[in-house]
């Protein structure tokens, strides 16, 4: 390029020029750097193959133990180093991961058994509508609305909360996506399956059931 820029009392020539790249964490903007050969007396860089780096990294341990006598040998890897910048994430989403099954679990079940008991309070009403000529995809919307209707007004609630928390998170990072609408539909609409397959399992059991046997019960 024959161009120079000074640099520390000194004129370095420009002799290529890449185009930007995160070499700092997606929370920080890309800020200029320069890329100039030195002799550093704190690190080593040396680039290795992916095959047997354990192999190469002790040859380079007899290596260095005779060349700096009594000086510890310590290493890293760039690419460790550099995903230390998203440790707290990481950790954030194994918990939060762990945290969203664990509710998922537990409202399931929670969803169970309240329809369990609710088909077993509504026996002879079932029974009754059966005998009237109820079918059993009548039987299944009346046991489950009541329910979804919950989960409706749950998911209102909650996923406001849950953008807005987001949204306050993502605000760290210089780069980041946007929060659309149809995440928080998907979310909902998730939310909505996982509950009417919960509800749905006891409500087409009572829905198949005998109508005289649940009178009986009575």
């Amino acid at each position: 390029m024959n161009k120079k820029i000074k640099w520390d009392e000194r004129y370095l020539e420009i002799i290529g020029v890449v185009t930007d790249y995160h070499h700092m964490g997606l929370q920080r903007t890309i800020e200029p750097i320069i890329f100039y050969p030195q002799q550093s007396s704190a690190y080593l860089t040396i680039k290795l193959g992916s095959q047997n780096i354990q192999e190469h990294i002790a040859k380079l341990e007899t290596i260095y133990k005779k060349t700096f006598t009594g000086n510890p040998f310590e290493y890293f890897f760039i690419d460790e180093n550099f995903n230390k910048q998203y440790t707290t994430e990481m950790q954030y989403g194994q918990l939060f991961t762990a945290a969203a099954i664990w509710a998922v679990v537990i409202a399931c079940l929670g969803l169970f058994g309240l329809t369990t008991f609710s088909v077993e309070s509504r026996t002879k009403e079932i029974g009754i509508r059966k005998v009237l000529g109820a079918s059993v995809a009548d039987i299944t919307s009346l046991l489950s609305k009541d329910f979804l209707k919950l989960v409706v007004v749950a998911a209102i609630i909650a996923f406001p909360i849950g953008w807005y928390a987001m949204h306050t998170w993502l605000q760290d990072f210089a780069y980041r996506i946007s929060i659309s609408w149809w995440m928080i539909a998907a979310a909902a609409l998730s939310a909505i399956l996982i509950a009417l397959v919960t509800i749905s399992f006891q409500s087409i059991k009572a829905a198949l059931m005998n109508p005289v046997k649940a009178l009986r019960s009575e």
